[in-house]
């Protein structure tokens, strides 16, 4: 199955945080954006995230996946003080897509697929329109929701640098 990550850091050495993730799905990395900076979502009295979107095909089931990411959290010892707070590492599953192409749906409090507010998002759509410019979202092009959002909101979202090749 093919699933799409959206992964982010705002403290500490955000670049290196960010290439744990990558380093764990190197073997199934088949699209990666560029990191971009980007203003904290939510809760806004913190400092700015570096941000990135992997597409990732792995034998996992999303929740298999989501416990993987979930290590690499841990591993980077972060805290959960408060929603949408600053954080050592995030790494959320944005989609996942089985082998036929077809978008799993899930309403499990666990793993909500697609994630719950992806399609609001600059910072996870932004990137991934990067890695996948054909990706659909829900029966929505990723292009359609990056221009139906705030034009300052994507304006803000700046890419950075390579976040290096697909594996």
């Amino acid at each position: 199955m093919r699933a799409v990550l959206s992964i982010g850091s705002n403290l500490d050495d955000r670049r290196s945080l960010l290439d744990t993730v990558r380093q764990e799905f190197a073997d199934s990395t088949v699209a990666v954006s560029g990191i971009y900076a980007t203003p904290p979502w939510g809760v806004t009295d913190q400092d700015e995230f570096l941000n990135a979107v992997l597409l990732v095909d792995v034998d996992q089931t999303p929740l298999e996946l989501l416990r993987r990411g979930q290590r690499l959290e841990e591993a980077a010892e972060r805290v959960r003080v408060r929603k949408w707070g600053p954080r050592t590492l995030d790494v959320d599953v944005v989609q996942v897509l089985a082998a036929d192409g077809t978008e799993l749906l899930s309403d499990d409090p666990v793993l909500t697929l697609p994630h719950p507010f992806a399609h609001q998002r600059a910072f996870v759509l932004v990137p991934w329109l990067e890695a996948d410019p054909g990706a659909v979202l829900h029966g929505h092009t990723v292009s359609d929701l990056v221009a139906g959002l705030d034009h300052g909101e994507v304006a803000e979202v700046r890419r950075l640098e390579d976040f290096g090749p697909a594996a």
